[in-house]
């Protein structure tokens, strides 16, 4: 019997049991743990920039209310609410993601504000027990707008709570901070950008939608690399914008320095994305047992909390650091290639998109997102105001509702009757019944007549954005612009087209001493010519940044370079990369960033270039406090000293080399509107330590924004007018070209005549410039931007900036006829 029990228990077994092909189970299991990869774990939305793990951290860490102003939480706490309610999946996972969202290294725009060991380029993190966090301020604008209705919710993994699809994203998160991800069959890899030049970017899309690539890059030329670096090289970011898809190569900031009495050394202070110096020591320390590279004694890593990365490579004796650094870019990791993959989710599907295409898909969203925001926000506004008004009619008949009340029996039979007597709604009804005694008082009145009034008028306005694409587009761009203001700064990551000219050889290489010009652009880039040929820029320019300064020396000289602290440090122009004859300008030809040369504090920005000569006439300097000096530098045996001491909150405005500039009027402009200019023999010389005297009479809250000797006759004033609270480097407001000769000159301390009439929405002068006729602005990313002729009028009204302005200087250099230096642009504030 038991065996014939066991026989039936198995038939009935294998009647349950399905055949199936092997093969179609392995592709029906594989499409569905590719299509969990591809839309759930690895891709972003190309909308919020987010993937989902990424986005369900912020959403829970808002629910949770750990905002900027809370204290910092163990980061387990928040990795167990994730996976707990959102994100079924490792702890790890979440935790690395989490993570990742407070490396300043790996984001350009921290969402996480860490607090403990969070790992570095070398090492990992700490474990969740120990380490603390809560939202970057960042972090709130991806969520601000969550709770009015902005984008839509869906079920989480168990159906117990709800998520939202995307975050209402206040800021293109897939640009600013990129990202990274390997799918199945796909891998995304799309850099960051600078949130500044991506605003720009939108805006212009929101004025000219149908704006070609060109266009958009005038506003974003290249990434922009949390750790810095320097791009060389680009044909592959365009290629990127343009498919989506392409390469460049991307190299450590690196300077040559004098690390002892008789040792120079190279200083490594910007690495390439995710390259930890720990890596290169490894790297440079196998090359030199291989005895495949020479040159160098020693590796130190000298970073600390004042010099995040400062790698020392010492130089042998005998060995050319120059041409050991351009060995050093060819065999090691700090000169890396990055390939751009612009993968991303677009309504659901895996897509390769070009810059504009993913600038337009966040558009969208956010004119979305802003439209429904409206809605609601229009929505609430008129529930509201239904209310008032039914508090008001009951206000004013507030004798026959108290007896109404009185006499009814039930709160029902109060409700119908109110109703059929003062024709009000259910809800009006309901709400007076609910209306507390302390309410019927006469100052409620006013309140209530007060707040009807706000809610018409706040009704009225959301209905012009709602019916409106215009407003609405307007209200997109301006609420991105305070995102930018808020959370914008400068760019870090240095771009070159070119690596200029490299040294093959690691022995030392004699130089001649011969003539040349060492040159400084607005974008921030210095070179030199190879020869004292004319000076490249001479002419009409074409695609190429403004000169800031020039000085004419010898490539073994050395010359000095005025800051905005009032320094000069020396720089040897042999340090300088070289520009090839046919260079048009150092922006497009190749250079190097100041810093790389010098050891500039925060801030420091170049004013002047200068020889250092004994027998010069000497040197002029204006600070943003109206502050005037003539001094001659003094040739001291240090790499820098003080020409001018600056009060506290002073700094240098302009400096201009008086040699070769006789006739020279030296001039003020303001951030008031206001220029002055009078004669370089009403200032006397000072020594090197003197504070200088008035040179401007400034109102309370100006400024200096240029200072400069101008020629008296042949020179124009321009002058860029815009809101004290624009974006940096913006320049949206109006433009002004007239005449110098239409200015009269004042006595010294005085104020000046006005050379701008504010228009509506200006208050400020951004950015002034005096100097030799024709003069031409530059973009950001020095793209050139023709001004408009001289109308003659001393103080009228500018004409509209047709996109942001750096800096403004001459089309032409005209070669001063016995100095050696002419000071050019005025770089923006």
């Amino acid at each position: 019997m038991a065996r014939r029990s066991t026989t039936v228990d198995e038939e009935e077994f294998e009647e349950h049991v399905i055949d199936v092909d092997v093969s179609d189970e392995m592709q029906s299991s594989f499409l569905e743990y590719a299509y969990s990869v591809i839309y759930a774990r690895a891709l972003p939305d190309a909308r919020d920039g987010l993937k989902p793990v990424q986005r369900r951290i912020l959403y829970s860490m808002n629910e949770m209310g750990l905002r900027p102003d809370r204290a910092h939480v163990k980061c387990a706490r928040v990795v167990g609410e994730v996976m707990g309610k959102y994100h079924p999946h490792g702890d790890s996972a979440i935790y690395d993601a989490l993570v990742r969202l407070g490396q300043p290294w790996a984001m350009r725009l921290p969402m996480v504000d860490s607090h403990g060991n969070f790992g570095s380029l070398d090492a990992g993190p700490a474990a969740m027990r120990y380490t603390e966090c809560r939202m970057a301020p960042a972090a709130l604008t991806m969520t601000d707008g969550l709770d009015l209705d902005t984008v839509d919710f869906r079920p989480n993994y168990d159906g117990h709570e709800t998520e939202p699809a995307v975050l209402p994203a206040s800021f293109p998160n897939l640009l600013v901070n990129g990202s990274t991800g390997i799918a199945v069959g796909m891998a995304t890899n799309i850099p960051p950008h600078n949130l500044i030049e991506v605003v720009h970017a939108l805006r212009h899309l929101l004025a000219h939608p149908e704006a070609d690539l060109d266009a958009v890059m005038r506003f974003i030329p290249g990434p922009d690399f949390a750790s810095g670096g320097t791009i060389v090289g680009l044909e592959g970011i365009r290629d990127a914008y343009e498919t989506g898809r392409g390469t460049f190569r991307i190299r450590a900031k690196a300077r040559i320095e004098q690390i002892s009495a008789r040792r120079q050394g190279i200083v490594v202070t910007e690495l390439p994305p995710m390259i930890g110096p720990e890596k290169i020591i490894e790297q440079i320390k196998v090359l030199v047992q291989s005895k495949k590279l020479q040159g160098v004694s020693d590796v130190k890593d000298l970073s600390d909390l004042q010099h995040p990365t400062r790698l020392v490579i010492e130089v042998k004796n005998g060995f050319h650091p120059e041409a050991l650094l351009e060995q050093l870019y060819r065999r090691t990791k700090l000169e890396d290639s990055f390939g751009i993959n612009t993968v991303a989710l677009v309504d659901g599907q895996p897509r390769t998109l070009s810059l504009i295409e993913a600038l337009q898909v966040y558009l969208e969203h956010r004119l979305e997102v802003t439209l429904r925001r409206s809605l609601y926000q229009r929505a609430r506004a008129e529930e509201r105001l239904h209310l008032v008004e039914g508090l008001l009619i009951a206000i004013l008949d507030i004798d026959d509702v108290i007896a109404i009340v009185r006499r009814s029996e039930d709160a029902g039979e109060a409700k119908a009757a109110l109703i059929e007597a003062f024709d009000l709604s259910d809800v009006q009804a309901t709400y007076i019944l609910d209306m507390q005694l302390r309410r019927l008082t006469r100052y409620s009145r006013l309140e209530l007549e007060g707040e009807r009034d706000e809610l018409t008028t706040r009704i009225a306005a959301l209905t012009e954005i709602i019916e409106s694409d215009e407003k609405l587009r307007g209200l997109v761009g301006d609420e991105l612009a305070a995102v930018a203001t808020a959370h914008g700064d400068a760019r870090r990551t240095v771009l070159l087209s070119s690596a200029g000219v490299s040294t093959a050889a690691a022995a030392p290489i004699e130089v001649a001493d011969e003539p040349c010009w060492v040159i400084a652009s607005a974008t921030g880039l210095l070179a030199r010519t190879s020869d004292a040929s004319p000076l490249p820029g001479a002419g009409p320019r074409t695609g190429h940044d403004v000169l800031a300064a020039v000085v004419r020396t010898t490539a073994r000289s050395q010359i000095g370079v005025v800051t905005s602290t009032g320094l000069v440090h020396k720089l040897s122009a042999l340090d300088l990369p070289v520009l090839p004859r046919t260079a048009s300008a150092p922006h497009l030809q190749g250079g190097s960033q100041l810093s790389e040369l010098l050891p500039l504090e925060p801030g420091e920005e170049l004013r002047a270039l200068v020889p250092l000569d004994p027998d010069s006439p000497g040197l002029a300097i204006g600070t943003r406090q109206g502050v005037v000096k003539v001094v001659r530098p003094e040739i001291l045996g240090r790499s820098e000293w003080e020409v001018i001491r600056l009060d506290a909150g002073d700094e240098v405005a302009g400096a201009v080399w008086l040699g070769g500039l006789p006739g020279a009027e030296l001039c003020f402009i303001t951030s008031d509107a206001q220029l002055l200019h009078f004669p370089l023999d009403a200032v006397r010389p000072q020594g090197r330590t003197g504070g200088g005297v008035a040179g401007i009479k400034l109102t309370p809250g100006a400024r200096v924004v240029f200072f400069g000797a101008v020629p008296s006759t042949g020179s124009v004033v321009v002058t860029v007018a815009s809101t004290a609270g624009a974006l940096p480097g913006g320049g949206t407001g109006s433009v002004k070209v007239a005449p110098f000769e239409e200015f009269p000159g004042k006595g010294r301390a005085t104020q000046g005549v006005r050379c701008h009439r504010f228009l509506k929405g200006e208050d400020e002068l951004q950015l002034a410039w005096a100097g030799p006729t024709p003069a031409i602005a530059c973009a950001g990313s020095g793209a050139p931007i023709d001004l408009p002729p001289a109308d003659g009028r001393r103080d009228g009204s500018g004409h509209p900036v047709p996109q942001p302005i750096l800096a403004i200087g001459s089309r032409t250099f005209a070669v001063p006829s016995s100095g050696e230096t002419h000071h050019i642009a005025g770089p923006a504030e």
